[in-house]
């Protein structure tokens, strides 16, 4: 019966595998989700979803697999109304006022409800638009869809319009976390928090239930103890490249940038642009007078920190390979040059490229600085990418 849903998981790329989906009917047969489509959706979700990431399309999968009830012909619907009354009812106790209910019962209840609707679609031959009779769309029969009736049992609608009726079908919430679309903050934030490494820092502010618990019982009365707070203690330093072609990915590295800061306490950041060369900046103006020597900043941070470069490597081939060819000043020493200081004081180090991965094989100095840091330490600004990234650095 639900195989169709599993073809349409595997289709829209939910990975669930078949111990999954034997998983999932043995949950049903236990009774986890009689009746319940609420139940059945969130079941479903836990037993066949394993990554955040995959939420949003299992969700597109449900509305595919089981919104389109209209399409089902009518003879198996009538066979599967002997099946949901007990269902109904409960739907009715979460969703209908009190008021609303007495109408249903003033018009002959709950089984005289099911009942007509099974005669109707006996009746019935074909599609049915408007009217107050037939199943069909619009209209006020108590059966159908985008309709109007107290007591409706909705059949093929994707969504409310009414928010009268007993079974609502598909909602997503999940669009920004599928790692196939544009992300922001929020995704963000999912993909920075795999980095972490746990340390209790600074002074003893927290409650240690465990320790205290432990004292009192050895010394007969309240010791309270505290330990220090736990932190994430990964140490980040953040190269990003302003100005030029970057303009075009100024709101996406902006909400990155937004997203590291709160997820990083140790978190240092400098500006440069196209590559990295002799001087960096605090400040994304990059006035002359504020540069700061690279190799200050190599000196000042060790070996313990996680770079992450975040750049779109467009520029002319010179700038990376040649002494003189950065486009705003006279650099004495290439780009490949210090980008190669860079990734040796940072073995754990990133770049982080904000144009689609596809689009890479186009440009030859995105090639080349994957050459010089390496293929794998290059990955897209998608959720899919920080991802990848997170786990490589960690």
């Amino acid at each position: 019966m639900f195989l169709p849903f599993f073809d349409e998981l595997r289709r829209t790329g939910v990975p669930v595998t078949l111990r999954e989906y034997l998983g999932f009917l043995g949950a049903l047969d236990a009774g986890l989700a009689t009746y319940d489509v609420d139940a059945f959706y969130y079941l479903a979700r836990t037993i066949m979803v394993k990554n955040e990431a995959h939420l949003d399309r299992f969700d597109r999968a449900f509305a595919t697999s089981f919104a389109g009830i209209e399409a089902i012909p009518l003879d198996a619907i009538v066979e599967a109304l002997d099946l949901p009354e007990d269902w109904l009812r409960k739907m009715a106790e979460k969703h209908l006022s009190p008021e609303e209910k007495a109408e249903i019962e003033a018009l002959g209840g709950f089984d005289k409800l099911m009942e007509t609707l099974r005669e109707r679609l006996k009746e019935q031959q074909g599609r049915h638009q408007g009217g107050s009779k037939w199943v069909g769309t619009a209209g006020t029969s108590p059966f159908g869809a985008y309709g109007y009736n107290p007591e409706g049992v909705r059949i093929g609608q994707a969504e409310s319009r009414h928010q009268r009726a007993v079974k609502v079908w598909d909602k997503r919430n999940f669009k920004d976390l599928d790692d196939t679309r544009e992300i922001g903050t929020r995704s963000i934030k999912v993909a920075l928090r795999r980095l972490r490494q746990w340390a209790r820092e600074g002074a003893d502010s927290e409650l240690d239930l465990d320790g205290t618990i432990r004292a009192t019982a050895e010394h007969g009365y309240l010791d309270v103890k505290t330990r220090p707070e736990r932190r994430n203690a990964v140490k980040v330093l953040l190269f990003l490249d302003v100005g030029g072609s970057m303009d075009a990915h100024v709101q996406l590295v902006e909400e990155l940038f937004s997203a590291a800061r709160s997820e990083f306490k140790h978190l240092e950041q400098y500006y440069f642009h196209n590559c990295l060369y002799e001087g960096v900046w605090r400040d994304n103006k990059r006035r002359w007078n504020a540069q700061i020597p690279t190799w200050d900043v190599l000196n000042t941070y060790g070996s313990t920190y996680k770079c992450i470069v975040v750049g779109d490597a467009a520029m002319s081939p010179y700038e990376i390979a040649i002494p003189g060819g950065a486009n705003e000043h006279w650099n004495k020493e290439s780009g490949e040059t210090w980008l190669r200081r860079a990734f040796r004081q940072w073995p754990d180090a990133l770049w982080i490229n904000p144009v689609p991965e596809a689009h890479w094989q186009y440009t030859s100095s995105t090639a080349m600085i994957r050459e010089i840091i390496g293929a794998d330490r290059m990955v897209p600004l998608t959720l899919d990418g920080l991802m990848r990234g997170m786990r490589r650095l960690g």
